[in-house]
């Protein structure tokens, strides 16, 4: 009874966390999972091989580094000799889990680094049997969708108390919800239009212009407002060896986007930089892919025609600081764009 009520409980929590309603792989987001693993026993304790079945709760520090707790119990140790034919017993531990590849669906193979506490009853020993526990451990994870994933791994494990070593291997299903979300930025000022209630064809409760047409744009005192030439700016930066727009860029591409849907017909091309890190042609690559990155934010996502947005890479061609200090590399990892207009 009580290992359903532990699993079910784990389980429970699983998929409570598909109802929400904030999901989002990368930084910040946590990772809520289900395991069964094969505890392959060190052969001096006279155990047969068993099951370590439970769940962890993860959360990612960066995009790629992930800290987890985990807790699972043992199940079928049944040794040898009376006295140890029945062995309960669970492990609580911490790792350190670091993903390779981009966030998003695919494949993502780590590696991971941590420490156990093991305690099992009905062993050789009086009482019950403890052992802090190092590990190291590889593996994949697949996630079907940004969210939805299957993992499989081994573990190695080196008991510190006893000096001995054993190993498992396990499969595991979770979710990943929770990530940064995106900053929304403040909507942009709607142009007053002069007012005719009256229709005497000129602007209603005008002081400064009274002479003002209806039905034009007005400055603050109800004057025409002159034409004049608006632009915006975009810089979005980049991770190093990475193309994955980051949740904090999004409001900046939105307010690009909103600028080229309120004058359709604007267009731009979006500029893709690097670093001097890496061979010329792999950082050349790097910044066609930044650049397509941006360019599909702005079109799938904000709505702005394809037509209207081109994108190029410049590889570490046109650094704008200096490549010999981290910071500089920092401001080199880079998408540039910016449009103008003329304001009615």
């Amino acid at each position: 009874m009580k290992r359903k009520n532990t699993l079910g409980a784990v389980i429970g929590s699983l998929i409570g966390t598909l109802s929400l309603s904030v999901l989002a792989q990368g930084q910040g987001a946590v990772e809520v999972e289900v395991f069964g693993k094969r505890y392959f026993t060190d052969s001096t304790r006279n155990m047969d091989d068993g099951n370590l079945l439970g769940g962890s709760i993860g959360y990612f520090l960066t995009e790629d580094l992930e800290l987890a707790l985990s807790y699972g119990e043992y199940h079928d140790l049944n040794g040898d000799a009376p006295v140890n034919k029945d062995i309960k017993g669970s492990a609580a531990g911490l790792d350190a889990i670091y993903h390779f590849g981009e966030p998003g669906p695919g494949l993502r193979p780590y590696l991971s680094a941590g420490a156990a506490h093991q305690s099992i009853s009905n062993t050789f020993t009086s009482g019950r049997d403890h052992t802090t526990q190092g590990l190291l451990g590889a593996g994949l994870k697949y996630y079907f969708t940004e969210n939805f994933y299957a993992r499989g791994g081994v573990d190695g494990i080196y008991n510190f108390d006893r000096g001995d070593s054993e190993w498992m291997a396990g499969v595991g299903v979770g979710v990943n919800f929770g990530g940064s979300q995106k900053a929304e930025p403040a909507p942009a000022p709607v142009a007053e239009v002069c007012a005719d209630s009256d229709n005497d064809g000129v602007c209603d409760n005008v002081d400064k212009c009274p002479d003002t047409p209806a039905n034009v744009t007005v400055d603050a005192d109800g004057c025409p407002a002159v034409a004049e030439v608006v632009r915006v700016e975009l810089d979005v930066k980049f991770d190093f060896d990475k193309s994955k727009v980051k949740e904090e860029s999004y409001g900046d591409i939105k307010n690009l986007a909103d600028f080229m849907n309120q004058y359709p017909a604007t267009s731009t091309t979006v500029e893709g930089h690097s670093d001097s890190v890496g061979p010329d042609a792999y950082n050349q690559k790097l910044s066609e892919r930044r650049a397509n990155a941006v360019r599909e934010v702005l079109v799938n996502q904000y709505g702005v025609g394809g037509e209207r947005v081109n994108a190029v890479g410049y590889g570490e061609s046109k650094p704008v600081a200096d490549n010999a200090t981290a910071d500089g590399r920092a401001v080199n990892r880079r998408v540039e764009a910016e449009v103008e207009a003329q304001a009615k």
